[in-house]
């Protein structure tokens, strides 16, 4: 199995740039905010932070793709790292602190189909951060040299489950929204963190299940590795493991057919 170490650690470097970039302007009272085509808000800190690494990347790895959620494609191959420079906008632009720097490092598999083998979720208002590598197992602390290994929960019912959600709109525009409120009312607990929170989460145990009906790419590829290399099991709402479905579910992966059971029930 290939050694991501290198990848891993210049990841590290990566969030280290773009916390210091997005911190800095964090309830910054002239904070410039635009809305994009579809609505959604970008600060000059989302752009900055891409910028940034984009900058880093084109130094340090020259041959890689690089896709990012202000600026899109650049470049081509079989590796392409993928940026959410600030993943939960709308926290950021609020003064919310959950919110965090996505990164993560998709390879090209024998089908051609990418897959993340890297990836690193960094969220400086929290002061914690989140990594995995392929093979390497899900890490939390502050440092490669300063962490501690994650391992999903071992909840194997429904009714002991906690399960979190962002938001209901989502879910009552797909018609899934009666599914889902069926699995709130079988889980023992829910609440509704949104973005990359939920996931690192399961990661750690401390939730079982997480499910969003709408993602891009860079919304999902870091969370999806750490998720799995934690232990637990990453899909689209249909099932099909990996991140191309346009949405997610996550869990322990002992309670993921329950999971997607639920959220298959439509109105």
């Amino acid at each position: 199995m290939p050694d991501y170490h290198d990848d891993l650690r210049l990841a590290h470097v990566l969030a280290d740039a773009a916390d210091a970039a997005t911190m800095d302007r964090f309830k910054a009272l002239d904070l410039k905010v635009e809305t994009k085509p579809d609505m959604t808000p970008v600060s000059e800190a989302d752009k900055a932070a891409e910028e940034l690494i984009r900058g880093h990347l084109r130094r340090a790895r020259p041959r890689d793709a690089i896709l990012g959620e202000e600026y899109g494609v650049e470049g081509s191959g079989p590796r392409r790292w993928v940026i959410d420079p600030i993943d939960g906008t709308k926290n950021y632009v609020r003064g919310v602190p959950v919110w965090a720097t996505l990164i993560s490092l998709m390879e090209a598999g024998p089908g051609g189909d990418f897959q993340p083998v890297v990836g690193l979720v960094s969220a400086p208002a929290l002061n914690r951060r989140w990594w995995a590598a392929k093979g390497a197992g899900a890490f939390t602390g502050r440092s490669l040299t300063s962490a501690s290994r994650m391992q999903v929960s071992k909840v194997r019912r429904i009714s002991d489950a906690s399960f979190a959600f962002s938001s209901l709109s989502g879910w009552e525009e797909q018609g899934r929204l009666d599914g889902l409120l069926d699995l709130t009312r079988a889980c023992w607990r829910t609440r509704g963190y949104g973005d990359f929170w939920p996931y690192m989460m399961v990661a750690e145990g401390s939730v079982d299940l997480c499910a969003e009906p709408e993602l891009s790419l860079w919304d999902m590829a870091a969370n999806a590795i750490i998720v799995q290399e934690a232990g637990g099991r990453f899909t689209s709402l249909d099932g099909v493991d990996g991140v191309d479905g346009g949405n997610a579910a996550a869990s322990n992966g002992a309670l993921h057919d329950d999971l997607l059971s639920y959220l298959a029930r439509r109105s």
